[in-house]
C-alpha cells in the first residue's frame, strides 16, 4: 500500500529544492518538472513523477549537474505538500 499521494495513474508529485537558480531550459533535462526560482536562491523543480526508479533519476540528475539538495518532499496532486504521511 503506497503512502505517498498520487494523482490516480500512479505517479506521485515532488518537489525538489536545489541551491542556485537554474534556468528554464532544464526543465526538459528534469523530465518537463517545472522549474521556479525562489527569492532565496534557491531552485524548485516541482511535478508528477511517475516512480521511485524515476525519482531517484531525477536525483542523480541533481547529483551530476554538481548542484546542493536541500530537500525532498511529496505533494499531492495540487501541489500542496503531503505532511503527516
Amino acid at each position: 500500500m503506497s503512502t505517498h499521494p498520487t494523482s490516480g495513474t500512479g505517479t506521485t508529485g515532488y518537489r525538489i529544492v536545489v541551491d542556485g537558480h537554474l534556468e528554464d531550459h532544464w526543465s526538459a533535462w528534469f523530465g518537463d518538472l517545472a522549474v521556479t526560482r525562489d527569492r532565496d536562491g534557491t531552485t524548485s523543480l516541482s511535478g508528477l513523477v511517475p516512480d521511485q526508479a524515476a525519482l531517484h533519476g531525477l536525483l542523480g540528475k541533481v547529483r551530476d549537474l554538481g548542484l546542493t539538495l536541500i530537500s525532498v518532499e511529496a505533494m499531492d496532486p495540487s501541489g500542496t505538500p503531503a505532511r503527516g504521511q
